[in-house]
């Protein structure tokens, strides 16, 4: 059956929802019975029904989040992430990725991340993304012909990274028109959004951005230089003033994870107007790798609680990449719900495992997710079905050395002098350790078994 039909219909849909955008909280009630009504898959009316528990509430943290979101952000734009986030996204792009799944026989995502360029301004330490070459470049063409090729799938989310994806600014924004019917969203170090730059954002209305910052002036600027945190606090003003959607990125290690879990942070990044808020552990891949920098178990466990606690309290949506799993049902990468093609066209399941067996400049995206890397990757997922331990590179490495075998995947790292056996065993004291602490949490509210 056809998609607009099967939702009663895309003008229904869009009109609908077109109008409760151009609401205020105060009307939220209507909001929810409209979509209540709505047939949808039995996840998104968990979801909704979640959703109504706490929205209906006046006094709750998410109530305030949409109320903020609701009155500071500008008309059109609201209108235009609303529209391609609730409506393209998933209402018509959720089924249609399923029902392209059952024809092909491998996932398709819900988002693609692709990296522009390899350039950056900046010379982070630690970066993830520092051991690739640093001068490859996706042309306008290749990405257009990617996101063109992405909604045919169903996929109306398009998430950029590099290197620092506002060196092309230009080419983005062109992006952005040209595919109106998607949510853009750029991982930014934010020394380049500049008054022109806001101003075309506002404009095609479908871009937000997440900054990336490691805490406050002295651990954001201990990492990616002098004056970097007062350049992004400004940015943010900008886009706060111009009624832009925007959020932020940050990376948790054994050094700055109790900063950056404090309340003061998080109040922090409220009172800066941030919508949400990516929480990523530090992994020891890409440059000046140190696996002592990574936070211990005990302190990834400790960012969980916190995590948690925020999501009851604060008025900022939080998602933490790696202690998720059991809400998105383990591990997401490898075309499951999303996937990483980098710079030099190279397709990786993940930002962060550098192994790729195909490049996007030589296949259509539809075959590039039917890559022999990513059926290898998929025919594991769950990699552990105690999804506290959903990641198979920091807490199952040894199912990253089978896909590799597996698939015969290749290194895309610039120095790729470590074998994915040498990368197992040097994790594997930490992922040992995490096992003890993931297991005892999950037998206290699960009684499956693990794997």
């Amino acid at each position: 059956m056809d998609l607009a039909h099967t939702y009663l219909g895309e003008k229904v849909i869009s009109q609908g929802v077109k109008y409760l955008l151009s609401k205020d909280m105060d009307d939220i009630d209507k909001l929810i019975g409209w979509a209540e009504k709505l047939p949808m898959p039995k996840n998104q009316r968990e979801y909704l029904e979640n959703a109504k528990i706490f929205l209906e509430d006046k006094n709750s943290n998410w109530y305030q989040l949409g109320q903020r979101l609701l009155s500071e952000t500008d008309p059109y734009v609201k209108e235009k992430i609303g529209m391609n986030f609730f409506v393209n996204a998933n209402f018509l792009g959720v089924p249609r990725q399923h029902k392209m799944a059952q024809e092909l026989g491998y996932s398709i995502p819900w988002a693609i991340l692709i990296d522009p360029t390899e350039r950056c301004n900046l010379n982070c330490t630690g970066c993830w993304a520092g051991d690739y070459q640093r001068h490859e470049e996706l042309d306008f063409d290749t990405l257009d012909r990617v996101m063109t090729e992405g909604e045919e799938l169903g996929i109306y989310c398009t998430i950029m990274s590099g290197g620092e994806p506002t060196i092309r600014k230009k080419d983005i924004i062109k992006l952005a028109e040209k595919h109106s019917s998607q949510l853009i969203l750029l991982f930014t170090n934010g020394t380049l959004v500049d008054d022109e730059f806001v101003a075309e954002m506002k404009r095609v209305g479908n871009i937000t951005l997440a900054f990336s910052i490691e805490g406050f002036e002295e651990s954001t600027d201990a990492r990616r230089g002098k004056g970097v945190f007062n350049k992004v606090m400004a940015a943010m003003d900008r886009m706060r003033k111009a009624g832009l959607v925007f959020g932020v990125s940050v990376t948790y290690t054994k050094n700055n994870i109790e900063e950056l879990a404090s309340e003061e942070f998080v109040d922090m990044l409220v009172d800066k107007g941030a919508a949400y808020a990516w929480y990523f552990t530090y992994i020891p891949v890409g440059k000046d790798v140190d696996v002592d920098l990574m936070a211990t178990p005990e302190q990834r466990a400790y960012m969980y609680e916190r995590v948690l606690e925020y999501r009851n309290t604060k008025p900022i949506f939080i998602m933490d990449f790696w202690n998720d799993g059991e809400v998105s049902h383990g591990c997401i990468a490898g075309g499951k719900r999303y996937l990483h093609i980098n710079a030099r066209g190279d397709v990786e399941p993940c930002a962060f495992v550098h192994y790729a067996t195909c490049n996007i400049k030589d296949l259509s995206l539809k075959e590039a997710l039917g890559s022999p890397l990513m059926k290898a990757y998929q025919k594991r997922q769950p990699f552990n079905m105690n999804h506290h331990r959903p990641c198979p590179l920091i807490d199952n490495p040894e199912m990253m050395v089978e896909i590799v075998k597996e698939s015969g995947a290749y290194s895309t790292q610039l120095n790729p002098d470590e074998t994915p056996e040498e990368f197992a065993k040097k994790l594997n004291n930490y992922s040992n350790k995490w096992r003890q602490i993931a297991d005892e949490k999950w037998a206290k509210n699960h009684a499956c078994p693990n794997k």
